[in-house]
């Protein structure tokens, strides 16, 4: 972050980013596994980026559906449903004769039975906050409103699976099969305006395996970077915690590598040692180009970092861009996660391969004869 415009706010965002990830570790047999998804990142202009928050819970762009409805429950019992508290609509068309006022109103009363029981069940499971994937009938919103739980409608798929895992809650597809195991917990959840715009917050879960970053800044180019430097700090966290290994940076990867690729080199000899010195060469390009950037001289600099590499304990030393001299990368608390580097390997000698192939093809290929044009053609004849 330090090169970005947040650097001034490093610190904080850095925190955010690690508590986050650590948060939705969990271990999977052997192996940790940190899946980024599923950290929510909701940006909002206002206030300063020192204002941007961990939440140990979910933001939902949405809004309490009805006026009469509770605004903040505490110890939140909630309800995830995947079903419409809706009166369905029947797949055919159909025709109702109703000769008498009287059969009418049986016929509405009937429908608003049917929505109260609806709400009676979810009342029933001891639920105080229901938050629905798909729509809310005006009378199921009165009637909620009335028992006093809060409620959100056409909530995205994506946001109910993060519920689930951060309220440890189950998503229902059927209201007759209700029990108090379904439901999630959260410490607090309330409708708070951010901004222009009314949110709800389902926060204080306990142990979430899915949690929220909400993004402030003044400007919003400055909360575009934030959200571009958190999503950068976030992956390179999970990569260690899913691989707990790192490697000292400022290219002394790449100089150590270059150093035992030439030692190689030597054994083989021939017209194969020219190419795997050439591999060597290029591998330099990092800490060659870590000099250039920093605007220094990239051969005194080369020159220097070789000759340290062949000491004994050479083997950490690297561009120091502060300074502009060779120095201990791991004193200097320069460090990059080791499963970063082995995948910038990879993919760039992948890419250098796949590229010498497609020029193999093409000098390979036979060139097409171009046909004589039209006068030509006509003198010919």
């Amino acid at each position: 972050m330090s090169s970005k415009n947040v650097g001034a706010t490093r610190e904080h965002l850095s925190d955010i980013a690690i508590d986050a990830v650590k948060q939705i570790a969990e271990k999977r047999a052997d192996l940790w596994i940190a899946d980024i998804d599923n950290v929510q990142i909701v940006k909002k202009e206002g206030k300063s980026i020192l204002d941007t928050e961990l939440v140990r819970g979910i933001i939902l762009d949405k809004e309490v559906v009805h006026p009469g409805m509770p605004k903040r429950v505490e110890n939140a019992k909630i309800m995830l449903l995947d079903v419409a508290l809706e009166v369905e609509k029947t797949e055919f068309s159909a025709e109702i004769r109703i000769r008498d006022p009287t059969q009418m109103k049986a016929f509405l009363d009937k429908e608003t039975q049917m929505l109260k029981q609806m709400v009676d069940k979810i009342k029933a499971s001891g639920a105080n906050v229901v938050l629905c994937q798909k729509g809310i009938d005006d009378m199921a919103q009165y009637f909620l409103a009335k028992e006093g739980i809060l409620a959100a409608n056409r909530v995205k798929k994506s946001d109910m699976e993060k519920l689930a895992r951060a309220t440890g809650g189950r998503i229902v597809t059927n209201l007759d099969d209700l029990s108090l195991e379904d439901l999630g917990n959260a410490g607090l959840v309330e409708e708070r305006k951010i901004g222009n715009d009314k949110m709800i917050f389902v926060e204080d879960c306990k142990d979430p395996k899915s949690v929220a970053i909400l993004v402030r800044a003044g400007l919003e180019r400055m909360v575009d970077e934030a959200e571009r430097a958190l999503n950068d700090s976030l992956s390179v966290v999970a990569d260690v915690i899913e691989k707990n290994k790192i490697v000292a940076g400022g290219g002394v990867v790449e100089e150590e590598i270059a150093k035992g690729i030439r030692e190689y080199s030597l054994s083989i000899g021939g017209r194969e040692q020219l190419a795997i010195e050439a591999f060597a060469e290029a591998v330099e390009v990092i800490p060659k180009t870590l000099a250039e950037n920093a605007g220094l001289e990239p051969i005194d600099i080369m020159v220097e970092l070789r000759s340290a590499h062949e000491k004994p304990k050479g083997h950490l030393m690297g561009v120091d861009v502060f300074t502009g001299k060779v120095a201990n990368m791991q004193e200097k608390g320069v460090i990059e996660p080791l499963s970063v580097k082995e995948q910038a390997l990879k993919s760039a000698s992948e890419v250098a391969s796949m590229i010498l192939r497609i020029d193999d093809v093409i000098a390979a290929s036979k060139p097409k004869e171009e046909k004589p044009r039209g006068p030509e053609k006509e003198e010919e004849e």
